[in-house]
């Protein structure tokens, strides 16, 4: 196996390196700037990712109350109110869609 080279010592690999590095033009010292530049930048980018809008957003819960001596005529009327309600809103947005539905002529 000659094509292996012979164990080198710490010290050669340094000089063979600064031998190397001696000889590199401007032009190839400043793409090896923008090559590091490049992957120090990808390398904090996935650093900071992680951070940044992680936590998920508040929710706002609305809870009604009530006393506990209400009657059960008061709970009727109020489920009659909320029922009212939502029956507005059904027709209103049926409403909406019947004008979509004529505006494309269906």
């Amino acid at each position: 196996m000659g094509f292996f080279p012979r164990p080198a010592s710490p010290r050669d690999a340094i000089a063979d390196l600064l031998t190397v590095m001696r000889r590199r033009s401007r032009t190839q010292w400043l793409g090896v700037a923008f090559a590091l530049l490049a992957t120090a930048i990808v390398l904090i980018l996935f650093y900071v990712d992680p951070q940044v809008n992680t936590a998920p957003p508040r929710t706002i819960t609305f809870v009604d109350s009530w006393p506990a001596n209400r009657t059960d005529a008061q709970i009727e009327a109020d489920q009659k109110k909320d029922q009212a309600a939502r029956e507005k809103a059904a027709k209103a947005k049926q409403a909406e869609f019947q004008k979509i539905q004529k505006s494309f002529g269906m």
